[in-house]
């Protein structure tokens, strides 16, 4: 073979190998939304005796703690997932913490109540939080427009969108799918760009026009939220994420809440696909260019935390929190169809639980959910390293935490 050919072949190899490299990550992105068939190796088997461990910090609450975990552990074989955890708070005090399974089935270590997991959508109360105190602190106005911040926008039909707009999801920004920025689309598939500032993670969906006219439609998007860590930056002159770290995570000791970081980490899970019985690690991924709406990692004791704030009005204002728990109404004068108010989704009390505000969150190998049921003064937050079909298979444990922890035995 001559020496030209040789360099032909070569650069056809290497396009080849380009190729399959750039494609890779948009076929599992598909398999995940359309049940396409995962390759078969790399799935694990998960031992059949999984370790719990249960911590109850309140004397009250010692009778209910091991039925607490019981009920825990037989949800987590439920629904086949590796490891779970759970935790409440009751009178902004934590009553108990409960872990079981596997943070990492090959290695064999066990959750533990310290175990971060991505808490995906659950993200979006947590910058909720600190969105209220700018409000509180007269930084942040929910109905001034996006032009009157000192923020750069690269979208010019932004100017005109409010807070209130992004955090009830009614600005008519795109979701993922819808996502007309080519380059930002393949981005949010192929999640290996890593996004150091909120500012730059704007362009992933800076080339997409407005679907409808703001206010007119309830849309759910994680790019609302992303849109409003910039904002919020830009009202408290100082990056996002310190205004977390000043506003959330320092007051509250929420020291197991982070951005993921670019590697793994010791007390960070291992997340799963599950394909019926069967798992396999996910792939390594970078979810930074949503970190406001779906990038942050924690634990369910630090999320309770966050929820017991709420209600504190040492923390938060009653006017604030009635602000951010108002659930929005449309143009035409209707409730949004999820009643979902700034940041949060409201349950209203019925036969089934009491009025609370909640919010959930699914991402890669992981699913979350934090909820605050202000007449009991209790928070409750569970977490996963896997999915399920139905989110509710999962969430629905939380339901049963709170009715055990909300009348204990004296």
């Amino acid at each position: 073979m001559s020496k030209a050919s040789k360099i032909t072949w070569g650069v056809i190899a290497g396009l080849l190998v380009g190729l399959v490299w750039a494609l890779t990550p948009v076929y599992l992105f598909f398999s995940h939304q359309k049940g396409w068939p995962m390759p078969p190796w790399g799935f694990v088997a998960m031992p059949e005796n999984a370790p719990t461990t249960s911590h109850s910090v309140a004397p009250r609450y010692r009778a209910v703690a091991d039925e607490a975990l019981a009920h825990l552990n037989d949800h987590r074989k439920e629904i086949h997932a590796p490891g779970i955890s759970a935790a409440v708070a009751v009178g902004g005090r934590l009553v108990w913490a409960g872990a079981a399974g596997w943070a990492d089935i090959e290695q064999l270590r066990e959750v533990t109540p310290y175990t971060q997991f991505r808490i995906g959508s659950t993200s979006k109360p947590v910058t909720a939080t600190a969105a209220a105190r700018l409000v509180q602190e007269e930084q942040l106005r929910l109905d001034q427009p996006l032009k009157q911040y000192p923020l750069a926008l690269p979208n010019s039909q932004w100017g005109e969108l409010t807070v209130r707009d992004l955090a009830s999801h009614t600005s008519g920004l795109p979701e993922y799918k819808e996502n007309r920025d080519w380059m930002g689309l393949y981005h949010t598939m192929a999640l290996r760009k890593r996004y150091e500032s909120v500012q730059k993670s704007l362009l992933v969906f800076d080339g997409t026009e407005l679907l409808y006219p703001p206010g007119e439609q309830f849309h759910y998007t994680t790019f609302n939220t992303v849109l409003l860590s910039a904002v919020m930056e830009a009202a408290a002159g100082v990056p996002y994420r310190r205004v977390m770290n000043d506003r959330v995570f320092d007051p509250l000791n929420m020291t197991m809440t982070r951005p993921e970081p670019s590697s793994p980490i010791k007390t960070m899970a291992t997340f799963y696909w599950r394909e019926g019985e069967r798992l396999r690690p996910w792939r390594t991924v970078d979810l930074s260019h949503r970190l406001a709406g779906g990038g942050f990692i924690s634990t369910p004791t630090d999320l309770v935390k966050l929820g017991s704030a709420w209600p504190d009005e040492d923390y938060l204002s009653p006017s604030v929190r009635s602000l951010f728990w108002e659930p929005q109404r449309l143009a035409n004068g209707d409730v949004n169809e999820q009643n979902y108010a700034l940041g949060w989704r409201i349950h209203q009390a019925d036969d089934y639980m009491a009025m609370n505000a909640n919010h959930g969150g699914v991402s890669r190998g992981a699913q979350s959910w934090l909820m605050v049921i202000p007449e009991y003064q209790m928070s409750v937050a569970v977490m996963i390293n896997s999915r399920t079909e139905a989110f509710w298979d999962f969430g629905k444990v939380a339901v049963v935490l709170a009715h055990l922890f909300q009348n204990p035995d004296p």
